[in-house]
């Protein structure tokens, strides 16, 4: 397995974890929002492991912040790490898969993809309306090939990522993720999509906290 983070001390601390149970993986250092970048990880990965069987593009961010608040820097972070690196990841990955006539594109999206989340919430949930419009849009396209596409569209999730909300709605979110269910949780819908059978695609899987309401 290949695991790719802009943390490299991190990836390689995941990579040694699945080592340590018995499975084969490489950390790499990758900031996903640099288009070469992700276009040298990806031959790398072939260069090293032989082949690609999936690409998770499981990066992003959650900036939740009324529109009133301007602000634009984050604003760009949140496209170009939620939709512009999902796109770079796509494209780097796309003849790999097709060379070999076989691979699964999974894109972790958000609830917030489903329903707008406001107050607060109009730029994030727009990023992840649009990743949810890339998954189906690379599904249609691959349909008449081996390629699979599919998308995971998970609520508040125990990630750390809600430590990163900035703004007036810090608080409130903090205590909307005082139910996250753990990441395991997602890992498993993963793979759940990825083990099925080669004529099955499972196009999308919602999967929230019991009592999250959105």
């Amino acid at each position: 397995m290949a695991v790719a983070d802009i943390n490299a001390a991190k990836a390689e601390i995941v990579a040694k974890t699945i080592e340590s149970k018995g499975g084969i993986a490489r950390a790499y250092p990758v900031d996903i929002t640099k288009k070469d970048q992700v276009q040298t990880l990806v031959e790398h990965i072939v260069r090293d492991f032989g082949s690609l069987d999936a690409l998770i593009n499981c990066a992003g961010i959650m900036f939740v912040r009324p529109l009133k608040e301007i602000n634009t820097t984050e604003w760009e972070t949140t496209i170009d790490l939620n939709v512009k690196g999902a796109l770079w990841a796509i494209a780097a990955i796309l003849p790999v898969f097709l060379e070999q006539q076989r691979g699964h594109v999974i894109n972790i999206s958000s609830v917030h993809g489903l329903k707008v989340f406001s107050p607060g919430g109009a730029v994030h949930s727009a990023s992840k309306f649009a990743l949810r419009a890339l998954s189906e849009g690379l599904r249609a396209e691959l349909a008449s090939t081996p390629i699979r596409s599919s998308l995971i569209t998970p609520g508040a999730v125990d990630t750390g990522i809600q430590y990163k909300t900035t703004g007036s709605d810090s608080a409130r979110m903090l205590e909307i993720y005082k139910n996250a269910i753990p990441a395991e949780a997602v890992a498993r819908a993963i793979t759940f999509a990825m083990e099925q059978p080669a004529n099955v695609d499972v196009n999308e899987i919602v999967i929230r906290p019991t009592a999250q309401a959105i």
